[in-house]
């Protein structure tokens, strides 16, 4: 296994480097990025606030949660049938014309076709590079990251979600080797983060009463939702779209959390199924003849026996080593693309992105006319397969460049024809012999290398329906292999169409369960479950063998920080001081405003200890103040104070400030030291910190692994973790007996939830110069690293 890793992953990465672990952890690298605060402030201005709540507002909010989640559905599921129906409507007037054109001069059906496609794709790639950068690629990575902590500029905005869209119809509608399914699931997290915050402001189209939840904590769930609906809109798979979400881009669950994600794909399910039964009647032009079930295979093989697991289980090991494949050569490209070519400007991007469309074009339409024609099989009126089909259709037997009348160009039907097309076509049962061995092996090294080649183009591009395609075709080669060989009449092609299908995205994206369900579903054949299952544990196992998952490559190449489930190997023997190493900047709990500034002004650090002395004259920490909350205050001023001694944090805060003044907009930003303007006399002004830190921040000691420093980081979603000396004395100690806690109508009850409204606002000591109130944990200076 590590043989096969050294050869195959040549790029930098830290795989290559673990042994140098600890170097790596003390690196800087931004990259860009910034992490999300997923962490409830429990200062005082937050208790203030739930104060003035009622005990109603737990569940008005509980209420306008699953409202989102409505909405969140609705929105997806129209996305969905607008890209779907302009995509199927561009591709019909474009086939339909140029079958029409091929009729009297296949020259003039070639220019059209060509331009055709190269206008769709110019269109896509110039709203990209003009408009909505943020917009290229699938999306994924970007979610997984945002949902692993990280915020990424640009990914969730307004212009993001039109440029998701309207690029998605045209890079797709184009015929570029690349899908629509990534970008719904992008779509569906931007719809799902402009309801989170009210819409958009920059653009005008923004609503106070939808701004309910500010925090990105309930952001998060949010996103959530909306990447379980582009999945459930995309395939037309519910529950297929809540496994997504659970194994593939969320870092933390809740059972909460699972049955709105759950609403929100049944939306977008009965949605979706509304739409296309409203367009049957034939208002939506090309869309709406196919059904709820993509690619409905029920009618295919109904037996399998164990002598075919042997070849199906060769489709998994082909599976993981053409992903693996895949994920190794894209990275390369990408790669070169991101350090070199990109480098240049938009204009080379338009430039490649056209260049590529017009490779595209020449060989989906110059490859057929190399082949020759076929002799239709015997009409079978059970089958209701007509061949050749008529001039201007699209679907099995293509009559494409044929002398004769009762001929069809197999190279032509999963070539010359739209993605979803060529899948039925190859997943479809009943077509024996209907494609050669020769031009499946064409179609699967072409398609290959422009799937490999087109990814990572300025233009919105998925890889779900490209695998796919590639899957289906050799998976379909070696069911001819085995009816030749086996010599039985029940055994379907198509069946190992389906299960190759399977097999690549196994290889190439890592996943299991949820891609099980998906499969299962748009295939509508639930006898295959246990094959499929099969041809994933395979072709997983396989393509681990040599790289990660294409998601993690990308996001890695990008300079997205995820924290994956495990933690490093090496992790065991570093502990938790030697991996933060820095010595932190810190605040005193009265603070002058000039101090604030130059230390803000000097570095990029997020968080930052607040500390105060005990009555000996001890350093003592007593909490962690946020930069966000520092910016806040010093833009209001209404904390501005004369005097360099301590207030009383106890007056009413919320009078002065609404949490909200502290949250950065997701749509922005948000405001930076450059921003606010001081004047001398208030610089020479105090501000006294204490009633907006951070009073119980999550503290390790010193020599704890790093191993579990990782697990309690990553599971808690936590943007800082001090580190501390090894306490002296105990307070207490909890087990699980005090943590439950029943439920009572008394008004003293208190709930063990950390977003929950307490009855009654528990008595919190406060920390002064003058106090005697130890915190033995925090005694001594801290040896965290702040950067956020």
């Amino acid at each position: 296994m590590d043989r096969a890793k050294n050869m195959w992953s040549l790029l930098p990465n830290t795989d290559e480097n673990e042994d140098d672990l600890l170097s790596i952890l003390k690196k800087n690298d931004g990259g860009g990025v910034e992490s999300l605060d997923y962490e409830v402030i429990e200062n005082y201005a937050y208790w203030d606030e739930q104060a003035q709540r009622g005990k109603l507002f737990v569940g008005y909010s509980v209420a306008v949660k699953w409202l989102y989640a409505l909405f969140i559905g609705i929105g997806t599921g129209l996305a969905a049938v607008f890209i779907n129906m302009a995509v199927e409507n561009f591709a019909g007037w474009k086939f339909s014309l140029t079958f029409a054109l091929i009729q009297k001069s296949y020259v003039a059906g070639f220019i059209v076709y060509l331009a055709i496609n190269l206008a769709l794709v110019f269109s896509s790639v110039y709203i990209v590079t003009h408009f909505a950068p943020a917009a290229a690629g699938s999306g994924i990575p970007e979610i997984k990251g945002y949902l692993n902590g990280i915020d990424i500029h640009g990914v969730l905005f307004f212009r993001t979600l039109i440029g998701k869209i309207f690029g998605s119809i045209g890079s797709v509608g184009g015929g570029l080797a690349l899908g629509k399914e990534g970008p719904l699931v992008h779509t569906g997290a931007c719809i799902a983060s402009l309801l989170g915050q009210g819409g958009s402001a920059k653009y005008h189209l923004n609503s106070r009463w939808l701004q309910v939840f500010k925090s990105d904590r309930d952001r998060r769930d949010l996103v959530t939702c909306g990447c379980a609906a582009g999945v459930a809109a995309a395939f037309r798979a519910p529950v297929g779209g809540v496994l997504f979400a659970l194994e593939e881009v969320t870092s933390w669950w809740k059972s909460q959390l699972l049955w709105r994600v759950f609403f929100t794909s049944a939306v977008v399910a009965v949605v979706v199924r509304a739409a296309m039964g409203w367009c049957k009647s034939g208002k939506c032009g090309h869309f709406g003849s196919g059904g709820f079930i993509i690619w409905d295979i029920s009618d295919g093989q109904e037996d399998y026996s164990f002598a075919e697991l042997l070849p199906m289980t060769v489709i998994g090991v082909i599976g993981g080593l053409l992903g693996a494949l895949f994920n190794q050569l894209t990275l390369y490209i990408t790669y070169w693309r991101r350090n070199h070519l990109h480098k240049k400007g938009n204009r080379v991007k338009i430039i490649e992105a056209c260049l590529i469309s017009v490779l595209t074009s020449i060989i989906s339409f110059g490859l057929p006319l190399l082949r020759q024609c076929t002799p239709c099989p015997k009409p079978d009126p059970e089958l209701g397969n007509e061949c050749p089909r008529p001039p201007g259709t699209y679907g099995n037997y293509v009559n494409f460049y044929c002398s004769k009348d009762n001929e069809y160009n197999d190279l032509a039907t999963i070539f010359f024809n739209t993605q979803d097309d060529a899948i039925r076509n190859l997943f479809s049962a009943k077509t024996m012999h209907e494609f050669s061995a020769r031009s499946l092996l064409t179609f699967l090294v072409m398609f290959y290398t422009l799937a490999v080649v087109t990814f990572g183009t300025a233009v919105p591009a998925g890889q779900f329906v490209p695998g796919i395609m590639i899957g289906s075709t050799y998976g379909r080669l070696v069911g001819k292999f085995v009816v030749s060989f086996y010599k039985k009449p029940n055994i379907e092609e198509g069946t190992y169409a389906l299960l190759g299908a399977a097999s690549f995205l196994g290889g190439s994206m890592r996943m299991t369960v949820s891609l099980c369900v998906i499969m299962v579903e748009i295939s509508n054949n639930l006898k295959f479950l246990p094959l499929i299952m099969l041809v994933l544990l395979m072709s997983k196992a396989v393509g681990d063998a040599f790289n990660e998952g294409l998601y993690e490559e990308q996001a890695q190449l990008k300079g997205i920080p995820l924290l994956e489930s495990r933690p490093k190997y090496q992790m065991r023997k570093i502990t938790a001081k030697e991996a933060c190493g820095k010595r932190v900047v810190s605040f005193p709990r009265v603070v002058k405003v000039a101090d604030v500034v130059g230390i803000l002004r000097s570095n990029r650090h997020n968080g930052f200890p607040v500390i105060d002395y005990a009555r000996n004259g001890e350093t003592r920490v007593i909490g962690l103040m946020l930069r966000s909350y520092l910016l806040g205050l010093l833009q209001s001023k209404v904390d501005f104070q004369h005097s360099p001694l301590p207030s009383d944090p106890r007056g009413s805060i919320s009078s002065r400030h609404n949490l909200n003044e502290f949250v950065k907009p997701a749509s922005s930003k948000g405001i930076s030291i450059d921003d606010i303007n001081l004047s001398s006399e208030d610089l020479e002004m105090y501000i006294d910190l204490l009633p907006y830190l951070n009073p119980s921040p999550y503290i390790v000691p010193e020599d704890m692994s790093l191993t579990k420093v990782y697990n309690l980081f990553r599971q808690l979603g936590l943007r800082h973790l001090f580190v501390v000396p090894r306490p002296s004395n105990v307070v207490g100690l909890i087990t699980r007996k005090d943590l439950l806690i029943e439920d009572s109508e008394d008004s003293d009850a208190m709930e063990l939830q950390s977003t929950s409204v307490r009855a009654r606002r528990p008595d919190r000591r406060v920390h002064t110069r003058n106090g005697d109130v130890e915190s033995p944990l925090l005694n001594g200076l801290l040896v965290s690293n702040t950067d956020g």
